[in-house]
């Protein structure tokens, strides 16, 4: 049965009594009121390739009380969804999407942070125990009270030790019908190693994301993993179809901080290899580029610079992760041998494997010989951040923000 058009009140200016109107083309309206033709203003909306008036003004007379007003028609189609958009036009907070948000032990105060930045997020806790043969005994509290509601897990695969408890909760809440589920996963441990070079090499990257791409379909649909600056972006094909991965950067991060510094308009950014300058230049392209190489001298390999001049510049080393740090350290010996007047470094992931981060001080006073003047990593790896918490070089660039943002997605 074709759907109605209601009838719309019309308010009488010489009565308070209301009147249906129905819908009329505009050469009708005119002719019953001509007068509106040349003095008053008639905005026309195109519903269904038919215009119709819906509202119009005019200057009031003085012994007129209200002006006169038509009610935009309801759609036969979606009476409801206007409604809802009216409900949303007075309380904009109506859409924003709710996010029930667990975590582990180590990702607490980031978690914390996340939760700071936007009032739709809830922390939720979870029990981590363990039986007394150091198997994990884990409990979610209030599981019910999840049921319907969009939930996310912020996870850290700091080591081997504490990936297994963490995928036995990330597989559990899918599983207690909630409306959406989303993995934050901020370093991707394994990413790495993602190919092989001699047979018999394993790829981890390759076992973990098809670890990852198993994890239950809720009742939205498939898992969405967030993750930052993954080593190789190629490594977004090792997961399966039952994972939607996004791949954030940490890079707008480092931008901001740059703009912050006195000496904005002099940086230059370097890059160590010729992989990290294809991972990051087009996100840093307007600043001056330096690119560097390995090279082999006889027995060694030696860091040179491959294009780019760094004379009087303050000079950023950009890459994605750090382990020993060898590697960034040749880079700014080199970096100052050629003319820097500061050096400093930026990567996502400070790894920093057996305290390695002792390596890097200050440059006291502007010294690039000496050492950085800023080293910036993000919380990304929590058992570092708490290691170098108030130790100059570095600085601690949250990513709290973006992964709040990335929730409501």
């Amino acid at each position: 049965m074709a759907a109605t058009r209601p009838n719309i009140p019309f308010q009488n200016p010489n009565s308070h009594a209301l009147k249906p109107l129905k819908p009329t083309s505009i050469s009708q309206f005119l002719l019953k009121f001509p007068a509106l033709e040349s003095s008053n203003k008639i905005r026309r909306q195109c519903i269904n390739s038919r215009c119709e008036i819906t509202s119009f003004e005019f200057d009031k007379p003085k012994n007129w009380s209200d002006p006169v007003r038509i009610i935009q028609p309801f759609s036969p189609i979606s009476n409801s969804m206007a409604a809802a958009s009216a409900s949303s036009m007075d309380s904009p907070t109506k859409n924003v999407k709710r996010v029930c948000l667990f975590y582990c032990d180590d990702t607490k105060a980031l978690a914390e942070r996340v939760a700071a930045e936007s009032d739709a997020i809830e922390l939720r806790s979870i029990n981590w125990r363990t039986f007394d043969d150091g198997f994990p005994n884990l409990f979610i509290p209030n599981a019910q009270g999840i049921r319907g509601q969009h939930v996310a897990f912020l996870a850290s695969f700091s080591s081997p030790g504490v990936i297994f408890e963490q995928l036995s909760v990330i597989y559990a809440l899918p599983k207690l019908f909630i409306s959406s589920f989303t993995l934050v996963l901020p370093f991707f441990p394994t990413g790495t190693s993602e190919r092989m070079e001699d047979e018999g090499d394993v790829a981890t990257a390759f076992t973990l994301a098809r670890i990852l791409s198993n994890i239950p379909i809720s009742r939205g649909g498939p898992t969405s993993l967030v993750t930052f600056d993954i080593h190789a972006l190629q490594e977004r094909f090792y997961f399966g179809d039952n994972i939607l991965p996004c791949f954030d950067s940490g890079i707008p991060l480092l931008k901001n901080r740059l703009q912050q510094l006195p000496d904005s308009d002099n940086i230059s950014v370097a890059f160590p290899d010729d992989g990290a300058w294809k991972r990051f230049h087009t996100q840093l392209q307007h600043f001056p580029t330096i690119v560097c190489a390995k090279v082999r001298e006889g027995d060694k390999r030696i860091v040179r610079i491959k294009e780019g001049d760094p004379a009087g510049r303050h000079v950023v080393i950009v890459d994605d992760l750090v382990q020993s740090g060898g590697t960034l350290i040749e880079c700014q010996r080199v970096l100052a041998a050629h003319g820097a007047t500061k050096i400093s470094a930026y990567v996502t992931h400070g790894i920093f494997p057996n305290r390695s981060w002792e390596r890097f001080e200050q440059d006291n006073g502007g010294n690039p010989d000496n050492g950085l003047t800023y080293f910036w990593i993000t919380d990304s790896c929590p058992l570092t951040v708490r290691a170098v918490k108030n130790k100059p070089p570095f600085e601690v660039l949250s990513l709290a923000g973006s992964i709040a943002a990335t929730l409501q997605i």
